[in-house]
């Protein structure tokens, strides 16, 4: 499928810094009641925010930056101890009322260009599977999307960022919640120093709504110990 955007420039970018490589993959949805309401919000100078894209529900993709600016869309977060996401990072928002407006599943047409659009990206630029990431994986205390409905396994099929087999065996013993959290920070996840860390704790809720859509309360489960054993594997190759 080829993906022909939409130049629908906005204002608000800026240059990476020197050397600075791309190599995460940030998936929004914006939280709006319409994609025309996203698209004026994300042009608007007043705004201060962007994405290098915007997928409609249609599956229409508009270019707002240029792949080789910096656009405004992660705002506090960090990855693997990295802090500036946006110097790093490539954004798409993908048009969806949000947990807040009416939150609902992403139309195959508008996946079916994220797709498109995903593989092109991730062509250009030296993106690995790990860091396809969410802005509630890099903002776990203060975002939710894509959020739970949106289909992480489609991309992955696609080949496009990481999602565990559904058929894991579970791991025995279930993981100690505070040896979880570690191994959430090996992944990437920023968990804080100091934290006394609680099963709604903020990266271990990311990690579920990511990579266990399904099951995104209650204490820690074999489960979760598998999927995130899996995840640190396929990270390392093993």
């Amino acid at each position: 499928m080829n993906v022909a955007p939409i130049v629908h420039p906005s204002a608000n970018f800026g240059a990476r810094p020197a050397g600075a490589e791309i190599d995460i993959l940030l998936l929004h949805y914006t939280g709006m009641a319409s994609a025309q309401d996203a698209l004026a919000r994300l042009c608007d100078p007043a705004a201060g925010v962007s994405a290098h894209y915007l997928v409609d529900e249609a599956g229409r993709v508009f270019s707002l930056v240029s792949e080789a600016a910096r656009a405004w869309h992660a705002g506090a977060a960090a990855w693997a101890g990295e802090s500036d996401i946006n110097s790093r990072a490539i954004g798409i928002e993908l048009a969806n009322p949000g947990h807040d407006l009416g939150y609902r599943d992403f139309p195959a047409a508008q996946i079916a260009s994220l797709i498109a659009l995903a593989q092109g990206i991730i062509a250009r630029h030296p993106i690995a599977a790990a860091r396809v990431l969410g802005h509630s994986d890099v903002a776990p205390e203060r975002k939710l999307d894509p959020g739970e409905r949106f289909p992480w396994d489609r991309l992955a099929a696609a080949g496009i960022g990481l999602c565990p087999p559904p058929d894991l065996s579970p791991q025995d013993p279930a993981p100690a919640l505070a040896a979880f959290v570690l191994d959430l920070a090996r992944f990437g996840y920023t968990t804080g120093e100091g934290a006394e860390p609680a099963p709604t704790f903020g990266p271990v809720a990311a990690f579920r709504r990511h990579f266990r859509p399904d099951h995104l309360e209650g204490p820690l489960d074999g489960i979760d110990g598998a999927r995130l054993g899996w995840l640190l594997g396929a990270r390392d190759g093993g």
